[in-house]
């Protein structure tokens, strides 16, 4: 087993976590609860965390350390260790890039612009986030030139490296456009063509108490435990694994539209699965020997967006989940939703529609939401697009892509709470999750033929025992591209999607 020197360095990185575990509650208090008068105290206590953070992560006893284990016979020649240490040498040598003004900048002007979006959102007045955001670019810029342009890429990569790891914008570019022109054809098709379901069972007005109540059900029948996790409302629907034994999702309410918090809660799950099978505690419910490694965290964000979009369309918006959840959903919803039959119920959850909301698309035209998004930052960070023109960018790039106008900044640029904070090279990696979740779920409908009748009957268990074992367990042992393969036997590749949707879709429409 590997040496001393090892146990060191898992301890450190374990303090480091755990300060990162205060800054996420803090971030999530402000989501939350917290009274919109704090925001300054906020935003100072965030950059503190910050700071506290960066220099556990930068010490000069974590690279001595780090050193010391790369040239450990013992360490690297137990495959684990190896690969915590590669990973941690990885993080290093990023985290000492990063002036830690900076970080202290980014997370202090990243509180209070994050408030400030909330109230331009709310009031559809893009000018009054206008210099918010041209602050949290300038920062990000300046970090992704204190990380570096990555041999033959671009300042974007250096990113998107941050959330999916190795990737390239100009890799992504050249499998999102020709994945573009298949979904575009498949909603042409669907939507010029075919006959749309009926959307009676979407409109049922849904008191918010019930909703929340139903979705408690829902995600605990997909196996999240609520006495390590807790649902909760924000503005923008999101997960937070806050700790070893605590993760926390948040979602939104519609009275009159259940679906949009239904699916966002599944989606959420999905993330707190993902978060609640990593080794992170023991079975005595410590934290693990290995908290705060890399063993013990997501892959990336990218394999993470494969488990909340997994859960959120290739269970809850199949035919089966309506079987079960239907007659559950009856009992707190009453009546008027109990005349509906679970097909009627399927059908409508599958509508496609040329609509402004991305959280709420459909499946059909979601990825087209997240490359307008891509391609507006892309051009942010290059200097190509000036932040007041985003409005107009984006509702020209909106309108030729899905095809209608937008009626204002809160259904269009403001819509998204990312840019806020600087989470800029992070969007990609929803339309990559949904590629891999299509991979994903073709390998285990392979494992387990059966999958629609058990769910159909509540029984979820053959997704999460998949995805435990060939995902969660693994941390970031292997790279992205390596669990895939061995998960599916393939590289990662779009036809599974489009064999998801068309094989879906089509019938629903009658093309």
């Amino acid at each position: 087993m590997p040496t001393s020197s090892y146990a060191e360095l898992c301890s450190l990185k374990r303090e480091a976590a755990t300060l990162a575990s205060v800054a996420h509650l803090l971030g999530w208090d402000q989501e939350t609860y917290m009274p919109s008068g704090g925001t300054a105290g906020r935003a100072e206590m965030s950059a503190a965390m910050a700071g506290l953070i960066h220099e556990r992560e930068t010490s000069k006893r974590l690279g001595e350390l780090i050193a010391a284990c790369a040239s450990d016979k013992a360490v690297q020649t137990d495959d684990a260790a190896a690969a915590n240490v590669r990973e941690m040498r990885r993080d290093y040598d990023r985290a000492t890039k990063l002036p830690k003004d900076l970080v202290t900048e980014l997370a202090n002007v990243g509180a209070r612009s994050q408030d400030a979006w909330k109230d331009a959102r709310k009031k559809s007045d893009f000018k009054a986030f206008q210099p918010w955001l041209e602050k949290m670019v300038a920062l990000t810029r300046k970090k992704a030139e204190c990380y570096g342009v990555p041999a033959g890429g671009e300042l974007y990569d250096a990113l998107l490296d941050e959330y999916e790891p190795d990737a390239r914008a100009a890799e992504i570019e050249a499998v999102f456009n020709p994945l573009r022109d298949r979904l575009s054809g498949l909603v042409a098709e669907l939507l010029d063509n075919g006959t749309p379901p009926d959307t009676a069972s979407r409109k049922v007005h849904v008191p918010e108490a019930a909703q929340h109540a139903f979705g408690l059900k829902v995600i605990e029948q997909m196996g999240f435990d609520l006495t390590r996790g807790r649902l909760d409302t924000t503005t923008h629907p999101f997960c937070e694994g806050l700790a070893p034994g605590d993760t926390r999702l948040t979602t939104r309410y519609d009275e009159n539209y259940f679906m949009a918090a239904l699916y966002g809660i599944m989606h959420e799950a999905g993330h707190g699965l993902y978060e609640q099978g990593l080794p992170k505690q023991d079975a005595a419910g410590e934290p693990s020997s290995i908290y705060g490694t890399p063993l013990s965290e997501a892959r990336s964000l990218g394999i993470h967006e494969s488990q909340s979009r997994g859960w959120e369309n290739f269970v809850g918006r199949g035919r089966a989940f309506w079987d079960w959840a239907k007659p559950v959903a009856d009992g707190f919803f009453g009546s008027a939703f109990a005349k509906f039959s679970p097909d009627q119920v399927y059908r409508a959850s599958n509508l496609v529609e040329r609509s402004f909301i991305r959280v709420e698309a459909d499946e059909a035209t979601y990825n087209l939401h997240v490359m307008l998004r891509f391609g507006i930052e892309r051009a942010m960070i290059s200097g190509d697009l000036a932040i007041k023109d985003v409005p107009g960018e984006w509702n020209e790039r909106f309108e030729r892509m899905l095809g209608v106008k937008v009626p204002d900044d809160a259904q269009g640029c403001l819509q998204d709470v990312h840019w806020s904070f600087g989470l800029i090279g992070y969007f990609p990696t929803y339309t990559l999750g949904n590629l891999y979740a299509a991979q994903f779920f073709e390998a285990i409908r392979e494992e387990a033929p059966d999958l629609d009748a058990r769910i159909a009957k509540g029984d979820m268990s053959p997704v999460l025992d998949w995805t435990r074992k060939h995902i969660h367990s693994l941390g970031r042992r292997f790279t992205a591209a390596e669990i895939c393969e061995r998960a599916t036997g393939k590289p990662l590749g779009p036809d599974p999607l489009m064999r998801h949707l068309e094989g879906k879709l089509r019938p629903i429409y009658g093309v």
